[in-house]
């Protein structure tokens, strides 16, 4: 096949690879090249004869033409030759102004057709190209505007960062007019003051730090960089104002020029500290960040401020070890330097925060047992959590472990009503679902409570342990009476039950009380509870125990109130009677028990329904109304 065409030349391709080597060998066409460049002359379609070779191949290319010239920059134009030369910028340089269709500028990305420096003398566009360094840094300034002080290059660009840059030049302009009217003053009279022979005016800053608050606002809105770039660039730009002293000074934060500027940064460094926590940025773009806030020309009184942002990555070695359980002590040398893991108490607070919503509650827990901070009461709090983020990676045994009983350790700082959560979680092995960075938080939430992932609810007698560990060390556990309420439930019925359990025969009664009170009054770190004491009656066991520890309590001080404690033995009478005879070891005590009672029972719109209970235990109790008015 052959077609009239203006061009000269007709490139036959040809395709032999599936001829095997013998084939090959009889076939003088393997010897031929593959590519075969016909010369023919403009001819009608009937008198074209392609030679005996061409007719054996596989693929003929009977027409070709020129092909498109694509848009591409001035130094590698196809039609006109350009010379390279490293700055010449005083006039076009051996034809470089000439340009086709296509021709873009290096310089301003942009078709040569449309700049306006293309023969300039002075810039000279035309005479730029990727090979020089001079070249590259006019191209970098140019495109990367405002940018190129965060020291940007073009591949970090995108559309949200353009809008950034944008925005910052129009806050510029704004801010600039601000503070020229805050140089300026307003005179008292426009403050709606008048104070006889004085004409000194007032200088408000109030209307600058609106200005700024209301450009974060903006930022906060924006993507994440895009967010960053603006923070850092609006602080650039209000850090250097400065106080102008005037007659009259405004009681007002806002008002005094240092004050707002530690109030506006302090915003700026805690946004830009939790993006670089939560925010996936590359560690090269924080860097980039670090390096810029660094270079600021931070005033007097807010260099303290300085290495703010000096927030390690995730990747960062050491936190990396820690966070693995490969380094337990928070340390490693380092080019023989020793590096410690120390983070900001607020970089401290979003680590944790992150963590839980990742649910790695066991490196949350590596991670806080090593962290040194610069706020060590506030970082307490956070530690004091470290029992609970155990328990919600499962691992109970290993909470109470956590729990140390020393009158320092957290459970010496647990309140009633915390005591009471983590009782619920070790006995239904379900917690509540919120993210804390404080123990009260656990306490004073609607959250829901769901059950924790392989977690097993702590047998009672485990139970009973941690409960008489925590009213070792904290008395204010110790001393509340609701805690003894929700304890004593747990213990005064069978497993499996809601009756009241059997009383026990009166030999083990007799026996019971040495063997409590010697648990009781140990005081090793640990309590230890004889097997052979729970082996005949387990359930009875513990409840003795708590019992014998709430008779203890009893003749320490008043316990109010009473009532509601005692009544939860209503079904375990010989459990109260047992109470009862070992407080009467202490005369004057249990005589004053049984007032304190008596005075409950006057407040109370049950009374006479408790007074019969307890009448059968306690027969020293009054039961008219007439002597409770005495």
């Amino acid at each position: 096949m052959c077609t009239a065409v203006d061009n000269r030349e007709i490139i036959i391709l040809s395709d032999d690879d599936d001829e095997d080597d013998e084939g090959c060998e009889q076939d003088v066409s393997c010897s031929e090249p593959s590519v075969v460049i016909v010369e023919v002359e403009d001819v009608k379609k009937s008198d074209c004869v392609l030679p005996p070779s061409a007719l054996d191949e596989d693929l003929v290319v009977t027409f070709s033409r020129p092909a498109e010239v694509l848009p591409h920059a001035r130094y590698d134009c196809p039609i006109h030759l350009f010379t390279a030369t490293d700055c010449e910028i005083r006039a076009p340089l051996a034809g470089n102004q000439l340009i086709c269709d296509q021709c873009f500028c290096y310089i301003c990305d942009k078709l040569a057709s449309s700049c306006v420096m293309w023969c300039h003398s002075g810039v000279c566009h035309c005479n730029s190209h990727k090979r020089s360094d001079f070249w590259k840094d006019i191209r970098n300034s140019t495109l990367l505007g405002g940018l190129k002080t965060f020291n940007l290059t073009l591949s970090e660009i995108d559309a949200h960062l353009r809008q950034a840059e944008m925005m910052l030049q129009c806050f510029r302009r704004e801010l600039t007019v601000q503070f020229s009217s805050y140089l300026e003053g307003k005179r008292l009279e426009e403050y709606g003051l008048s104070i006889l022979n004085h004409q000194g005016l007032i200088h408000d800053y109030t209307p600058v730090y609106e200005s700024v608050s209301s450009f974060l606002n903006k930022a906060d809105k924006q993507d994440g960089r895009a967010a960053a770039i603006m923070r850092l660039g609006a602080a650039e730009d209000f850090i250097q104002h400065f106080q102008i002293p005037g007659t009259f000074i405004l009681q007002s934060s806002k008002a005094n020029v240092a004050e707002a500027k530690a109030l506006l940064l302090q915003r700026i460094v805690a946004s830009l500290q939790r993006q670089m926590v939560m925010a996936d940025f590359t560690a090269e773009f924080t860097h980039k960040l670090q390096d810029f806030y660094k270079r600021l020309n931070f005033p007097a009184p807010l260099k303290r401020m300085r290495n703010s942002l000096c927030v390690r990555p995730w990747d960062d070695i050491l936190l990396v070890s820690v966070l693995k359980g490969q380094n337990l002590l928070g340390f490693r040398k380092d080019k023989g330097k020793r590096d410690i893991l120390t983070e900001q108490i607020s970089v401290v607070l979003l680590r944790t925060e992150l963590l839980q919503h990742q649910h790695r509650y066991r490196e949350l827990c590596r991670y806080l047992q090593v962290v040194q901070t610069d706020k060590p009461s506030r970082f307490q709090e956070v530690q004091d959590l470290i029992p609970f983020f155990t328990c919600m990676e499962g691992n109970f045994t290993s909470a109470l472990h956590s729990l140390p009983s020393s009158i320092s350790g957290t459970a010496s700082r647990f309140t009633p009503n915390l005591f009471l959560t983590y009782l619920r979680i070790f006995e239904t092995a379900t917690a509540p679902k919120l993210i804390v960075s404080q123990p009260t938080q656990l306490c004073y939430s609607d959250a829901e409570w769901k059950p924790i992932k392989d977690a097993v609810p702590l047998k009672r007698a485990e139970l009973v342990k941690f409960a008489l560990r925590v009213q070792r060390c904290c008395s204010a556990v110790y001393q509340d009476s609701l805690c003894w309420t929700h304890l004593l439930k747990i213990v005064n019925t069978p497993c499996g039950s809601l009756s009241g359990i059997p009383a026990p025969s009166p030999e083990f009664l007799n026996n019971a009380k040495d063997v409590v009170y010697s648990i009781l009054l140990d005081q090793s770190a640990y309590i230890h509870i004889p097997r052979a004491f729970q082996l005949e009656y387990p359930d009875q066991a513990l409840l003795l125990l708590i019992t014998g520890a709430l008779g203890l309590r009893i003749l320490t001080a008043a316990l109010s109130p009473a009532l509601p404690v005692l009544n939860t033995l209503k079904d375990n009478a010989w459990a109260l009677r047992w109470l009862w005879d070992n407080l009467s070891s202490s005369a004057d005590r249990c005589h004053a028990f049984v007032q304190e009672i008596e005075q409950e029972l006057k407040n109370t719109t049950d009374g006479e329904n408790v007074l019969h209970f307890l009448q059968s235990i306690v027969p020293t109790l009054s039961s008219s109304e007439k002597d409770w008015d005495q």
